[in-house]
């Protein structure tokens, strides 16, 4: 299954579970933001519900990820390979000013084209290359500097998702991203804004609607 969340102004939050198989909107949650507190006793009713998925492409928020593990310990969690990137590459900014953050730039912009086993092996290969070149020299790097902010949160980044990163090449069922859903919600939030104003009740209903018709489409 793909799991995903998206926000509605200031005040609301989308938690989103769709069958990667079918693309079915599976659950639907709506909360004030997305945290454990409301995602863990959700995932709990959905199991006790039956849900038991043998594998969750999602987009790798910390506290999701937790309470995923807790409540579905069999499954493997697929990081969304586009998030990743994203997020890595946003950090080492558009023009990093160490060889370092250029060199791991580099590696990062071919994450989400990776698509056989010896390109897998390659982004391995050169992310170990790269820390053994660079590692002593982030370390060495003020702590308060921006350099070293970027690559030490890149490198925990990397670190954290690299066993989770590649599950969608021993299973086709297993997306790579979190696109089909994230494609879900920028339909959604397109046909929303045809009805700004709406209370915070009615925007419920509206978005439960919008899921129920979504699957029946």
């Amino acid at each position: 299954m793909v799991y995903d969340a998206t926000y509605f102004h200031k005040d609301g939050c989308l938690l989103n579970i769709m069958d990667a198989i079918d693309r079915k909107i599976i659950a639907h949650l709506y909360v004030e933001k997305e945290s454990f507190k409301d995602a863990y006793p959700w995932f709990i009713s959905l199991k006790q519900m039956g849900l038991n998925p043998s594998f969750i492409t999602t987009d790798g928020e910390r506290s999701i990820l937790r309470a995923m593990r807790l409540v579905w310990s069999q499954a493997k969690l697929q990081r969304c390979l586009y998030h990743l990137q994203h997020e890595g590459m946003r950090w080492l900014r558009t023009y990093p000013k160490t060889e370092a953050g250029k060199a791991l730039r580099n590696i990062l912009s071919n994450l989400s084209r990776t698509k056989t086993m010896k390109e897998r092996d390659a982004f391995i290969g050169a992310y170990n290359a790269w820390v053994r070149q660079y590692k002593d020299f982030v370390l060495s790097l003020p702590r308060t500097t921006v350099a070293s902010k970027d690559l030490r949160r890149t490198m925990v980044l990397i670190k954290n998702a690299l066993l989770d990163m590649f599950y969608y090449m021993e299973d086709e069922h297993v997306p790579a991203t979190t696109n089909v859903l994230e494609g879900f919600h920028s339909r959604l939030k397109a046909d929303y804004r045809r009805h700004r104003g709406l209370s915070k009740e009615h925007r419920i209903q509206y978005i439960h609607w919008y899921c129920y018709f979504e699957n029946e489409g």
